[in-house]
């Protein structure tokens, strides 16, 4: 009954984004925190995809893998960051139209997704470069490594496609105020006027398909690869394999970790904040965690970063 008095309503054209409103005089400091990390993450990133791309010795799928990975983290970052600094900017909340909050929510769902997969293609690669080094160069050819670039940038884009193809047929009627900082599905869904048990349902579906089978190849990888390098005879040997893949294996913690704990938590106004700020470790955190792990834990792209530092002064007095 409740829903079919709504649906004689006027039909909402914006929402309000309700973010760090709460927090007062500290939006000042998140605002000073969120650029910093925006610029860090922007920064750290590009220049890895600059690396692999520019650098001859980084031709090689791990990081062809690590390039794709930056270049998802730098469009995924630019999503989520510039829309929470201009509100916190304004005031910690601001509005947005919802023809802008589901593209928001669009792009967060299809690079989210297509994360996913592209985790579970570098554990794969991990896993064939320490379990079977003597096939690797057959296992992961450049046209392997692009099928699997390719495959996980399109299994992210159909899921989202589906989910977002139906949630325009939604009609939203009042309230107004989404409890986040971005646009994401349960928030926006609670506005919604319309019947959204089937949505909910496939969505439900498409998530599990999209996480499920990478989270659980990513651990059969290093489930392999942990029981490989205990077979390591020589100390050295083991925090050498150890240390190739451990980079990755934070990486991969952190961003399923939270993403676990923010849509199995059940959803009430109590445990609306402790959302928020889980949802902060994979929207924010981990495109900035992944620049910086991956860069001060690997040589070689240390030393493309020095040489094309050096390569730039050269430039610069000629």
């Amino acid at each position: 009954m409740e829903k079919a008095q709504h649906e004689n309503e006027t039909t909402l054209t914006k929402f309000l984004l309700l973010g760090f409103g709460d927090l007062g005089d500290q939006q000042l400091l998140l605002f000073l925190l969120f650029l910093m990390i925006y610029i860090v993450t922007m920064v750290g990133n590009i220049i890895i995809v600059v690396l692999v791309v520019a650098d001859h010795h980084l031709h090689t799928p791990m990081y062809f893998f690590l390039g794709n990975l930056s270049g998802l983290e730098t469009c995924y970052s630019s999503n989520i960051l510039p829309v929470m600094l201009a509100n916190l900017f304004h005031g910690g909340q601001g509005t947005i139209s919802v023809a802008g909050c589901m593209t928001q929510y669009y792009f967060f769902g299809f690079l989210a997704a297509s994360e996913c997969y592209l985790l579970a293609a570098m554990s794969y690669d991990r896993y064939v470069a320490i379990c079977k080094p003597l096939l690797y160069t057959v296992l992961m050819n450049s046209k392997v490594c692009l099928q699997l670039v390719a495959g996980s940038w399109i299994s992210g884009s159909l899921a989202i496609n589906i989910t977002i193809c139906l949630m325009h047929q939604l009609n939203f009627c009042g309230p107004t105020e989404i409890n986040h900082f971005f646009c994401d599905f349960n928030p926006i869904l609670k506005l919604s006027c319309s019947d959204t048990h089937n949505i909910e349902l496939l969505t439900l579906f498409l998530a599990a398909v999209c996480s499920l089978p990478p989270f659980l190849l990513t651990l059969t990888s290093y489930g392999y690869i942990i029981s490989a390098i205990v077979r390591i005879p020589s100390t050295a040997g083991r925090q050498k394999a150890f240390s190739t893949c451990s980079s990755h294996l934070i990486v991969v913690s952190i961003f399923y970790g939270t993403i676990m704990i923010v849509y199995m938590l059940p959803k009430t106004e109590a445990l609306q904040d402790l959302n928020k700020v889980f949802s902060l470790f994979y929207t924010v955190l981990t495109p900035l965690f992944n620049p910086l792990i991956y860069s001060l834990r690997n040589r070689e792209v240390k030393a493309a970063f020095r040489k094309a530092v050096a390569k730039f002064c050269v430039l610069e007095r000629m």
